[in-house]
């Protein structure tokens, strides 16, 4: 399995358990991620690859930790990255220019 692959069941699966939340606790989850997603907009820019963002998030996530502690200082269910990071960056990968359906699009040029 490669790194794009891995990641992005770490990403389903933080995107699942928001899904799967309370909800009441989704409210906060959702304001967490649409914040987390306007952050990587932020860091990315509207034009990126996968691998860019597959990078981005083997650097770590404790940014976004930060940013939900700011967002949702009273649901600390909130706070945990495999969760709500996880769930921005499966939202996010949608818009890489090399996403094709929960596939990576192959960068060589057909023959």
């Amino acid at each position: 399995m490669g790194r794009f692959e891995t990641s992005y069941f770490q990403w389903q699966e933080g995107e699942r358990r928001v899904r799967e939340a309370l909800p009441d606790e989704r409210m906060a989850m959702d304001r967490v991620v649409d914040r987390i997603y306007a952050e990587l907009h932020r860091r990315l820019g509207g034009r990126f690859t996968i691998d860019e963002l597959v990078d981005l998030y083997e650097q770590g996530t404790s940014w976004c930790t930060d940013i939900a502690y700011a967002v949702a200082p009273g649901a600390p269910w909130a706070w945990d990255p495999r969760t709500t990071a996880d769930a921005a960056f499966a939202r996010y990968v949608r818009e890489a220019s090399d996403y094709a359906g929960g596939r990576q699009m192959d960068p060589r040029p057909a023959d």
